[in-house]
């Protein structure tokens, strides 16, 4: 049986695509890079080597949790801009917060209103003076359902790179 092997790109679906082009350049970090000749606006970038991130532009509803997740190589500094920019949503998935393999996790809004996680690499080294924010909050996320489905462990991670817990 064929198996996906990784993620090649996420397409986000913008309703201004100059100015979403501009947040993810600019504050993100991501390169451009050349798109088909499609007959609409579209905007390629270069996440890593094995990776992109596509831009549509086109009338739609953005989704209110679901979200795409990037690493980050320096959260205090994308943290401390996104809080001046006004960006950070804590509606869908609560405050900033330490995962418990030890990554940060926050949750932005682009120009178009996409949900992106951003997070660290679980052994960065965090501003202490992040945990005193208001916008910070102790332990998961929850969601007061009590739906306990799903394949959960106590030493669960975002991996990073790093070998899954068996």
């Amino acid at each position: 049986m064929a198996k996906a092997v990784r993620i090649n790109h996420v397409t986000l679906i913008v309703d201004h695509l100059e100015k979403a082009t501009e947040f993810y350049e600019k504050e993100l970090g991501l390169t451009p890079l050349p798109a088909f000749n499609f007959d609409y606006p579209v905007m390629f970038f270069d996440i890593n080597e094995h990776q992109q991130l596509h831009l549509s532009e086109w009338e739609d509803t953005p989704s209110f949790r679901g979200h795409i997740c990037m690493q980050v190589d320096d959260f205090n500094a994308i943290f401390y801009r996104m809080k001046e920019l006004g960006v950070i949503d804590i509606r869908p998935w609560g405050k900033v917060r330490r995962l418990p393999d030890g990554a940060m996790q926050m949750f932005v809004r682009d120009p178009s209103g996409n949900l992106v996680e951003l997070s660290s690499d679980p052994e960065a080294d965090i501003d202490e003076k992040i945990f005193s924010d208001e916008l910070y909050g102790e332990g998961l996320y929850e969601s007061r359902r009590e739906d306990y489905r799903g394949f959960k462990s106590e030493h669960a991670t975002l991996y990073h790179g790093k070998k899954k817990p068996s």
